[in-house]
């Protein structure tokens, strides 16, 4: 189980003259949007690995440039609640956070700049035991596992952070197969009977929330619903497995960033960033 992988996770690693900042996208549109890391902030402020612990956001409050006046602490890491490298966490979290590179010095203060939580290789274990708790008694060797993306075509890291663990599952041998599957690019979503075989599937959105896509867009993209009318919290969509369709037995799951454990994946994150500056450290 992945619980195993993050026992006693504090052990050496208290921060206790460090901030924490988790920075995700947020939604005018959507209210859920900013909820998971709102969460994982909440979890990772109750457990004291840091002094301080705050949330900004792209699209809600408090946004990217107002987050450094509510921060006391002189050592700062930002970690991006992002699925992949590319235009935010690249382009405009450094623009608007004043981010130079992995360290900045500014005012006084050292910004240590994280990678995506959904870069990191952990990210792996919570989509299996995601998978794991949607369809439970089925086994594996007869599950088919789809992991879907948006896509795009402006960003090529958004369907590589998928294709990245889509191999990675594969290479447990866990599975009876693992696909990728993407709402705007090929293999398309829609598709998930025609690029699978096996008679269970499980569909897991990799995304940091539950929103307009994992709650609407992608149950009509996979058959599930037709166009919705009722609000997103009436669907239901989530409820409903496994749900027999196109002669198979589907099953659906919430979307990834929602796990309690990525909060685990957050203080990777940290150490992946200690652990890379120390090597570089050691090598000047």
């Amino acid at each position: 189980m992945v619980e195993t992988l993050y026992q006693n996770v504090e052990q050496g690693m208290q921060k206790s003259n460090s901030a924490l900042i988790l920075a995700g996208h947020g939604s005018t549109l959507n209210p859920d949007s900013s909820d998971p890391t709102h969460l994982h902030a909440k979890t990772l402020r109750e457990r004291g690995i840091f002094a301080e612990v705050h949330t900004c956001f792209w699209k809600e409050e408090p946004s990217f440039r107002q987050i450094y006046r509510m921060v006391e602490s002189e050592e700062i890491y930002i970690v991006p609640n992002f699925i992949s490298e590319g235009y935010f966490t690249q382009s405009i979290l450094p623009r608007e956070l004043g981010i130079t590179g992995p360290l900045t010095e500014c005012n006084g203060r050292t910004i240590k700049y994280c990678e995506p939580v959904g870069s990191h290789e952990n990210m792996t274990g919570l989509l299996t035991q995601r998978a794991k708790e949607v369809a439970p008694g089925v086994p594996l060797a007869e599950m088919s596992l789809v992991i879907v993306g948006h896509g795009t075509g402006l960003n090529d890291n958004s369907a590589k952070a998928i294709r990245d663990q889509v191999e990675r599952i594969q290479a447990t041998g866990e599975f009876g197969e693992v696909v990728d599957a993407f709402m705007e690019e090929t293999p398309a979503v829609a598709e998930w009977d025609v690029l699978t075989t096996r008679e269970h599937v499980v569909v897991v959105p990799f995304f940091i929330a539950d929103g307009l896509h994992s709650f609407e867009d992608i149950p009509v993209l996979l058959g599930i619903e037709k166009e919705p009318a009722g609000s997103l919290s009436q669907l239901g969509v989530f409820r409903k497995n496994p749900i027999s369709l196109r002669g198979r037995q589907l099953y659906y799951a919430s979307a990834i960033g929602t796990s309690p454990l990525l909060a685990e994946v957050i203080l990777d994150q940290v150490r992946a960033f200690d652990a890379r500056h120390a090597l570089a450290e050691a090598a000047c």
